[in-house]
């Protein structure tokens, strides 16, 4: 069972996606008794035993499938038949546990470490995501809070590290102006698509980045494809506020999309 648990947070802290199978309980003749375990990465087992063959497998391809559901679902509760369910000439049944760790990471992409950053990041960290902060400003970046779930990159060529955001991501510019944060706008909407694309700024500078848009001879409905002003219509111009305002809009679209 230490093993187990080893592996398991090895697994975890190389943020491998993984799933833990647990026998929760049984009933007359199954092949593994009540408590045993074992872990599923994307390629198969990866430790441990619920009892092989056919009720294996079927695990298997079970935990396989809720690493790949693009859900929020993170847990998982089975109640089979050994006979009915999986063909097996056993007469009992077993009720199995799925826990997935490290799947489907929300993934939080922020260009620029300025004062709404300053304050946005320490709402988000407490949240099951992971926050990846840019800006060219070594000295903004250090005032950030030192987290593993927080990326700190310093990048004097923002626009450089659209290519490398992971899909999925939800994007947020929030440099320090119209003039930087325009080139990165720009670039990712000629190249990438996210399910979540924000811009800080007033309605004046929303309207001044679809002429942007325009003027760049991008198709016209990509005008829409961002948040401008960032952030629900509540609070004032503080930036505590606005970052509350901005985390509620990124939980509000995370779960409108799920």
């Amino acid at each position: 069972m230490t093993d187990f648990f080893a592996k398991l947070q090895q697994l975890i802290e190389n943020r491998v996606p993984c799933v833990a199978v647990t026998v929760v309980d049984t009933v007359g003749s199954v092949p593994q008794d009540c408590g045993a375990k074992m872990i599923v990465t994307a390629e198969g087992r990866s430790s441990g035993t619920i009892g092989g063959g056919k009720i294996e497998a079927r695990a298997i391809e079970e935990a396989r499938n809720l690493l790949s559901d693009h859900s929020t679902t993170k847990t998982r509760f089975v109640n089979w038949s050994l006979n009915k369910d999986i063909g097996m000439t056993c007469g009992g049944s077993v009720k199995l546990y799925f826990e997935a760790f490290q799947a489907k990471v929300w993934n939080i992409v922020l260009f620029g470490a300025g004062h709404v950053a300053q304050a946005l990041v320490p709402l988000l960290l407490p949240l099951d995501c992971q926050v990846t902060c840019i800006d060219p400003r070594v000295e903004w970046l250090d005032r950030l809070p030192h987290s593993a779930k927080l990326t700190k990159i310093q990048s004097g060529e923002m626009t450089g590290e659209v290519a490398r955001i992971p899909e999925g991501s939800f994007v947020a510019l929030m440099t320090m102006g119209h003039t930087t944060d325009k080139p990165i706008l720009l670039e990712i909407l000629r190249t990438r698509t996210f399910p979540y694309l924000g811009v800080i700024g007033s309605d004046a500078k929303a309207k001044r980045l679809r002429e942007d848009i325009h003027e760049a001879g991008l198709p016209e409905n990509l005008c829409h494809a961002f948040f401008c002003p960032i952030g629900l219509d509540f609070g004032t111009n503080h930036p505590h506020e606005i970052a509350l305002s901005i985390v509620a809009q990124l939980i509000q679209e995370r779960d409108r999309r799920n």
